[in-house]
């Protein structure tokens, strides 16, 4: 096992090297610098369509922008918010989130564009069903003898998607929050058990579709939100003194890297540093993944563009917002500093520190309700790059890999399982951003006649 956690993680630096940071980053600033920053300017425009104000229920798709959203969100509010940031924070310290602000901005740009191009080019399984993502857009976008480009990304999907590492670290959070505080020592059977529990709960959701993935994580997206945005707000307000110093050293961290602990990358620890809360930030908001346009390219709407702006909002809400608020209170619990935990017992240790006694608990319900609904929506991406690959007549077959991976995930360690998805993120972001570098020019074109329609 610690032999495959090498080789594993030595893919994950790999495949993370410059020319990925080259192409996620610089082709990210590349889209927002050519499209003027125009769907900044937009941003109340894309909170109406959130809103509904533009739904037509005779629209061609699944679900609606509000689900779309929602369900990419499910699978982006989750861990990557709780226990990535503790991760980046345990390594690069406070200026790691810097990055990973820089991930989040410029990734609100890409996403506009992916979800754009989900709706704009929608193609249609061997069922004869509307299907969106970035195997759809390459091949009806680019043409067919782009192909293998679609087909590379659905067979790293189908690893991608898989949901070990929120699997790996909720059985961490139970099992340090709850079960050995109350006299029960972890160990392999009370890991399996907890596994063999979520892969009941995620089964009887995931072999409901889409629609029931959807309408589950319309639910219970807003409501987790606004419980774990409650709770960090406590403990900013317990440790107020301290933010305004911590907000400071996030930006002066970011150049200095005084507090990084990890092997140098990029000829020193500031690129090392720089990488760090990019991937952290991709984990967490899965921008230029080409996660996202699989969900958003089910929503109904003749109008790709509204997509798209629905679709930059994610990255806000979840790295801008969430993360933050995770990073503060880590930071100013001084939990970063005085404690060896990683992950999520990191902020565990951070919420318990500022509210004895429940904090902790309050903790583990948003890391519960994160998490498995995360578990619903990864398997809906994992399905499409099947369907994609062998026909919509195997794609419940991977609905029973992705259940017994849950079993994997809550019996391994974390450094193996966040290198693994580390890796296949990695290798899906090439073909989706490269496909969607070649169509910039036609989502401005759409978006130039979108935004001249609404003025008028």
């Amino acid at each position: 096992m610690e032999q495959l956690n090498h080789w594993i993680a030595e893919a994950a630096s790999f495949v993370w090297g410059l020319p990925l940071l080259i192409l996620l980053i610089g082709g990210g600033l590349y889209l927002l610098v050519y499209s003027r920053f125009l769907p900044f300017k937009y941003f109340g425009h894309a909170i109406d369509v959130l809103r509904g104000k533009y739904d037509n229920p005779d629209d061609p798709g699944e679900i609606s922008h509000f689900q779309a959203l929602m369900t990419a969100l499910s699978s982006t509010v989750g861990m990557g918010n709780i226990a990535g940031v503790a991760v980046a924070i345990a390594v690069g310290g406070p200026g790691a989130v810097f990055w990973m602000w820089v991930s989040a901005i410029v990734g609100m740009s890409t996403k506009f564009f992916t979800c754009t191009l989900a709706i704009l080019y929608r193609g249609k399984d061997d069922s004869g069903a509307i299907q969106g993502g970035p195997m759809y857009f390459i091949t009806e976008g680019l043409g067919k003898a782009w192909k293998p480009l679609a087909a590379f990304f659905s067979i790293a999907g189908l690893v991608g998607a898989l949901p070990v590492f929120n699997v790996n670290q909720l059985t961490q959070a139970i099992n340090d929050i709850l079960l050995i505080p109350n006299g029960i020592p972890k160990g392999f059977s009370t890991d399996l058990t907890i596994g063999i529990v979520l892969a009941v709960i995620t089964g009887i959701v995931i072999l409901g579709g889409l629609n029931r993935i959807s309408k589950t994580a319309s639910k219970i997206v807003p409501g987790m939100v606004v419980l774990y945005f409650l709770a960090v707000l406590v403990i900013l307000f317990i440790n107020a003194s301290e933010v305004p110093r911590y907000f400071k050293l996030i930006f002066t961290d970011a150049f200095a890297a005084n507090n990084y602990t990890g092997d140098p990358m990029l000829g020193g620890i500031l690129g090392a540093l720089i990488i760090l809360g990019i991937r952290r930030g991709a984990f967490s908001n899965e921008a230029g993944i080409g996660t996202a346009p699989m969900a958003h390219g089910a929503a109904k709407t003749e109008e790709p563009i509204r997509e798209g702006l629905v679709a930059m909002l994610g990255p806000f809400i979840d790295t801008i917002i969430v993360c933050t608020l995770t990073a503060l209170s880590i930071l100013v619990t001084g939990v970063w500093q005085s404690s060896n935990a990683n992950g999520v017992s990191l902020t565990a240790k951070a919420f318990s520190d500022a509210m004895p006694g429940f904090g902790s608990y309050v903790l583990l319900i948003c890391i519960a309700v994160f998490s498995i609904s995360s578990l619903f929506s990864y398997s809906y991406y994992g399905t499409k790059c099947l369907s994609f690959l062998v026909g919509t007549r195997y794609k419940h077959l991977y609905n029973y890999f992705y259940i017994s991976s849950i079993l994997i995930g809550a019996t391994t360690s974390l450094s193996l399982m966040i290198n693994l998805i580390d890796t296949f993120f990695a290798l899906m972001a090439i073909p989706t951003m490269l496909a969607t570098l070649i169509l910039a020019s036609k989502v401005m074109t759409k978006a130039r006649v979108y935004f001249k329609m609404i003025k008028s």
